[in-house]
């Protein structure tokens, strides 16, 4: 599935009707099996100018506020959550909540002109999106710390030599890059790496013991999907497996005996 943010007016700023949309497609997304990976990106300059500021302006309120953010369980949290690969292409700017949005991606391709800028602080809020979760764990605690307190910008390249963007290329290349990649992946045992993707994102706060005992639950789940017999076969046939045509036969089976 492509995503697209498109509200050029606003330079895909994160508007309330901007979010309902995303939260609908990511729901689409997440119930639909034969997506198997998503590609999110901009449309027009920017990536996203992050909040929109003029309904910032009126309501920044503390209620307005604590309800503006339950909402995110909408629409960020099914994103951040959603057990398929996404793959973002960032476009021009990310500001913000936007650079918050791009980092939940699982890989990130970056036109050669993006820039990744904090801004929090300029308005002097605290970063938010999952930026607080994220960035650390991406590039470190003090690299984090150092380049929200200082208001800093990071260019592609930069964010490419952090480990935050997989790779650079001609931002007229951007969408077919990064279209390239979801397709890539979404070639690959898509169901098995959305399973190790949920596990992943429990490596940091869980202990060993419980991630080795993750690990052995997440591979019996693993070892019973199509996707898992298709590419054993395929080792040992010493061929090329066809994870996606293992995957359909199996929907098109569901699809029978619930008929």
């Amino acid at each position: 599935m492509v995503i697209r943010l498109s509200s050029p007016e606003t330079r895909n700023s994160l508007t309330e009707p901007l979010r309902d949309a995303l939260g609908i497609a990511v729901n689409e997304a997440a119930l639909d099996r034969s997506v198997r990976a998503v590609f999110l990106t901009g449309e027009g300059p920017s990536f996203c100018s992050g909040g929109d500021l003029f309904a910032l302006q009126k309501a920044c309120d503390p209620w307005p506020v604590h309800r503006r953010f339950r909402k995110l369980n909408c629409w960020l949290s099914p994103l951040i959550n959603l057990d398929k690969p996404v793959v973002v292409g960032v476009n021009g700017h990310a500001v913000g909540g936007g650079m918050g949005l791009a980092l939940t991606g699982d890989v990130l391709i970056a036109g050669e002109s993006a820039k990744f800028v904090a801004g929090f602080f300029r308005l002097g809020a605290v970063p938010d999106i999952a930026t607080l979760y994220h960035l650390p764990r991406l590039i470190g605690m003090a690299k984090a710390k150092n380049f929200l307190f200082s208001n800093g910008t990071f260019t592609a390249q930069q964010a490419a030599e952090l480990g935050l963007v997989a790779r650079v290329v001609p931002d007229d290349e951007l969408y077919a890059a990064g279209l390239a990649e979801a397709q890539r992946i979404a070639q690959g045992p898509a169901e098995v790496m959305g399973l190790a993707k949920i596990l992943l994102a429990r490596s940091f706060e869980t202990s060993l013991p419980d991630m080795l005992a993750f690990e052995g639950m997440g591979q019996a789940l693993a070892m019973s999907n199509p996707e898992f017999r298709e590419g054993l076969a395929a080792a040992i046939e010493r061929r090329s497996p066809d994870f996606l045509g293992s995957a359909q036969k199996d929907m098109a089976n569901s699809q029978a005996s619930q008929s």
